[in-house]
């Protein structure tokens, strides 16, 4: 697979730089844009990132070294071993290049946002597609600042079509992103309680996801969750079409069946068609990616049957309702990330499975003021679903713990303020057979008591 052209010369046009090196290499088109010097191939356009560890700038000798074409700097490269170009801002000389590669190609661009499952619906709906075109998706949760123009970079020739996932946690974010994706078709999952110490509240959280409807064309379409009290009464000022569970909605679920880890069976019914499709993925909730995924299809004219294969060929990434099984217990490794939402989706899934089932459940972080109240509900459902034992753990968990203690329903249930605490009892608190599982905001690192678990024996 190859890139479409870009020549030094270009990449110092379209970003305002000024080209450092010889005159005879500002035809050099590149292979590929990176920001990590150990993933550099020969041609490639090195990002020179200062980030919060490290300095790019302090990589570059080692990306020359590796057969890197030029450099992208924001400060002069001493001895440069080869051409570099010169700009004020790196990161915004990398969404300027990006926003001008992605004016180099006429295909499908489908992106994703919301605040509850955005990664399950872009990959549902990039393996609906693959039944027809040749599609290019986010890698893992590549979707902010960073990952999304390095994304649309990575475009090829050959692809003729592309899933990218928006992730945001102010405002102002969607509009840079959505200034270089200009989605033809968006997927908006669901307005929810995330990032809310930025965003306020959910009238904010839908106002900041919002701007990306302000960079679609006339003719692009919204794809959103019609479920969602919010997002059903809103109008993106383009084509909508609504996907959920309520018969409102334009593409919606009837007959759903959930099969626990076997996935789950339902009808997708739109208009006068209705198909069977079976949705081989943990959690009640997936089924809301599936219907997404499948409005995307239907927008761009593929057929019921490629829908339902589609759909069939679904995987999991990591770290999200991740069925891992150990012989001794089963986890659900969901502990990518948590909010209120997510959370409440998790543990309605955790209680539909037989045996005993346990609830690990950290903090979810970025809350806001309300955080404390949030916390609570979550331990308020842990009692009212029945959840056979719950382990709570972080500062803000304690009120998950507080919460089901207030509800007068006895259940197991334990709070450990440090994750080392935790680490060393947990053993005695699994029982073979136990489902676990696993969810807290990434920053909680979680991943951690995943690997405990998994050695429990």
């Amino acid at each position: 697979m190859s890139m479409k052209p870009l020549s030094l010369e270009t990449i110092a046009r379209v970003t305002g730089g000024r080209y450092v090196g010889p005159d005879a290499l500002r035809g050099t088109c590149i292979t590929g844009v990176v920001r990590d010097n150990r993933q550099v191939q020969p041609g490639n356009l090195f990002l020179c990132i200062r980030g919060a560890r490290a300095d790019g700038h302090s990589f570059a000798p080692a990306a020359y070294a590796a057969g890197a074409a030029c450099c992208l700097a924001e400060q002069p490269l001493d001895n440069a071993a080869g051409p570099y170009i010169l700009v004020d801002s790196t990161l915004r000389a990398l969404r300027a290049l990006a926003a001008h590669y992605r004016t180099l190609f006429r295909i499908p661009v489908v992106g994703v946002t919301g605040s509850v499952g955005k990664t399950g619906a872009k990959e549902m709906t990039a393996a609906v597609l693959s039944r027809r075109f040749n599609v290019l998706k986010t890698p893992e949760n590549l979707n902010n600042e960073i990952g999304v123009p390095l994304t649309v970079l990575s475009l090829q020739e050959e692809h003729q079509a592309a899933v990218i996932e928006m992730g945001i946690s102010d405002f102002g974010e969607m509009s840079r992103l959505a200034d270089i994706v200009r989605p033809d078709i968006c997927i908006m999952t669901n307005i929810g309680y995330c990032h809310l110490e930025a965003l306020g509240d959910l009238e904010g959280v839908l106002r900041a996801k919002s701007e990306v409807f302000q960079f679609m064309k006339p003719d692009a379409t919204a794809v959103v969750c019609g479920d969602d009290e919010l997002l059903g009464t809103f109008d993106p000022g383009i084509r909508k079409i609504t996907f959920g569970l309520g018969r409102q909605n334009t593409v919606h679920a009837e007959n759903v069946r959930n099969l626990g880890f076997e996935g789950i069976v339902c009808d997708i019914v739109h208009g006068d068609s209705r198909i069977s499709a079976h949705i081989p993925a943990f959690g009640s909730h997936m089924v809301l990616a599936a219907l997404a995924a499948a409005a995307v299809g239907l927008t761009l004219g593929l057929s019921d049957e490629e829908i339902v294969w589609g759909i069939a060929d679904f995987q999991p990434v990591g770290g999200r309702a991740n069925v891992r099984r150990s012989g001794y217990i089963t986890v659900i490794d969901d502990c990518y990330n948590a909010n209120p939402n997510s959370v409440s989706a998790a543990l309605l899934s955790l209680a539909g499975i037989q045996g005993r089932r346990v609830a690990v459940l950290g903090d979810m972080l970025e809350l806001g003021t309300n955080s404390d109240q949030l916390h609570r509900d979550v331990g308020v459902l842990v009692g009212k679903l029945g959840i056979d034992a719950l382990i709570c753990c972080g500062k803000s968990a304690e009120f998950i713990y507080k919460g089901l203690i207030s509800t007068g329903i006895r259940i197991p249930a334990w709070h450990f303020p440090m994750k080392e605490a935790l680490l060393h009892t947990l053993p005695s608190l699994i029982r073979r057979d136990d489902t676990v599982l696993v969810k807290a905001s990434h920053g909680m690192h979680f991943e951690e008591l995943v690997r405990a678990l998994l050695e429990l024996q």
